[in-house]
């Protein structure tokens, strides 16, 4: 009897968070990330509290966001 392909794992960490910005904030994961490189600040909380001022983004989606690219970037 054939096994019926496994789905992919839930993402976990700041990157669950990403399907509900997508949705609530209607602008890709990438376009986001490219905004957080660009800008000249590269401390964590500056970057989550310019996300938030600047953007809208709630704490909890600002702070996943900066958390991972930062990640990505190290």
């Amino acid at each position: 009897m054939a096994r019926a392909p496994e789905s992919p794992a839930p993402a976990k960490g700041p990157a669950s968070y990403f399907p509900s910005i997508e949705k609530k904030y209607g602008r890709p994961i990438g376009e986001w990330q490219a905004l957080i490189r660009a800008h000249p600040e590269r401390g964590h909380m500056a970057l989550v509290n310019w996300l938030k001022q600047e953007h809208g983004l709630g704490h909890g989606h600002a702070n996943a966001l900066v958390a991972h690219t930062l990640a990505e970037d190290r």
